[in-house]
């Protein structure tokens, strides 16, 4: 009988031995599986942070913003007062007035593309800030469009494109020497803003270069056309 107690006895000790080790190695993996959760929740995060800054670092977004508005008024700087000068020189061969023409035109493109610009992206500023009081999305202010950046890069593109034919034509007195050498400047011209736009834009190269090259020569060719025509048919 005392012999049975002592195993019984015995027994009861292991069994408490074997259940605070049972407890304790589940404690203590448990306690593993959350350190473990938790640098993999850290580690995600930090990746999560690394991809938006990545997507930040490669977002042209923010870059649009104001290129499109440079590049577009490079090109209408450059093909408007190209064109106008053309067209003028079509009628009136002499130097001053193909120069002052450009000029009322250079100065007329870069008021008109500056006030245009600024309406359109502050009408879209409006829509994107009421949206996002709609939906309740707080968007730092340097991540909506720029209105005052996009006229500004607006008309100084336009103002350095329509120098180009300008500058070209303005110590040239042989007309036809004259429109070459406007015609020329402005193709280089419209083929260089092309490929920096396309550059900048991760664009293909060649492709948005002869287009823009293309569409000047053809404004150029209807403006100088259609003015000689109507010049030719005595209209004063």
């Amino acid at each position: 009988m005392e012999k049975a107690t002592k195993d019984l006895r015995e027994n009861e000790k292991n069994t408490n031995i074997l259940h605070k080790f049972w407890t304790k190695t589940v404690v203590r993996n448990k306690i593993e599986i959350n350190q473990i959760v938790s640098r993999n929740d850290d580690f995600e995060g930090q990746n999560t942070v690394q991809e938006i800054e990545e997507v930040k670092v490669y977002d042209y977004s923010k870059r649009a913003q104001w290129l499109r508005a440079a590049v577009l008024g490079a090109n209408d700087g450059l093909l408007s007062t190209a064109a106008l000068m053309v067209g003028v020189g079509a009628v009136r061969q002499d130097v001053k007035t193909m120069v002052l023409a450009g000029l009322a035109g250079l100065v007329a493109g870069a008021c008109s593309m500056a006030i245009g610009e600024f309406v359109s992206v502050y009408s879209q500023y409006d829509i994107e800030v009421a949206q996002m009081k709609r939906e309740n999305i707080r968007v730092e202010k340097s991540e909506l469009p720029n209105p005052l950046q996009a006229a500004a890069a607006s008309a100084t593109a336009f103002t350095v494109g329509g120098l180009v034919p300008l500058v070209a034509a303005a110590f040239i007195k042989n007309y036809r020497v004259r429109v070459g050498v406007v015609v020329a400047a402005v193709s280089l011209a419209l083929v260089g803003f092309g490929g920096l736009g396309a550059f900048l834009g991760r664009s293909p190269l060649v492709k948005s270069s002869l287009r823009i090259l293309i569409g000047g020569w053809f404004a150029m060719g209807i403006t100088f056309g259609l003015t000689k025509l109507i010049g030719s048919i005595g209209i004063n």
